[in-house]
């Protein structure tokens, strides 16, 4: 364990890496999605909306937890992580963004709880290659500024 703390995102970059991951997601995930779940565009739309919101709140609590506790642990900052430690990462995210959605795509459509688990493995599928190529861009393209001592 690092004695010293790395330097974690400010509140203001998170907000921006957030925004920024969502919006791209929406505009990249609701064409495949209407076409594949026949889910007609304006409810799918929609859906994906809630489910954007959903995820723009776990993003802010899984990423801050995941990078707070891999700095404890390593002294590193996240944008120095390593690949295996990146594919955990988006993994995990996906991960229990399904356990919090499924039930709201259930809920939202006519699907039942199997179409429902399929569409939503697909587009855990979709987002977690999406969330690994996102995150390595936005680490290069805004790295995280070191503390002042």
């Amino acid at each position: 364990m690092s004695a010293t703390a790395p330097a974690l995102r400010s509140l203001p970059d998170r907000l921006r890496q957030i925004a920024l991951f969502e919006v791209g997601g929406l505009l990249l995930i609701t064409p495949p999605f209407v076409w594949l779940s026949g889910v007609p565009p304006k409810e799918s739309l929609t859906l994906l909306a809630v489910l954007a919101l959903m995820a723009a709140v776990w993003n802010g609590v899984y990423n801050s937890s995941y990078d707070w506790i891999e700095g404890r642990l390593t002294g590193r900052t996240a944008d120095r992580r390593p690949w295996p430690l990146r594919i955990l990462h988006a993994a995990g995210f996906e991960g229990g963004l399904l356990l919090m959605t499924l039930p709201v795509i259930v809920w939202w459509t006519t699907m039942g709880w199997i179409e429902a688990l399929v569409a939503d493995l697909g587009l855990a599928a979709a987002y977690t290659a999406y969330a690994f190529v996102f995150n390595v861009a936005y680490d290069r393209l805004f790295p995280i500024e070191p503390r002042a001592h």
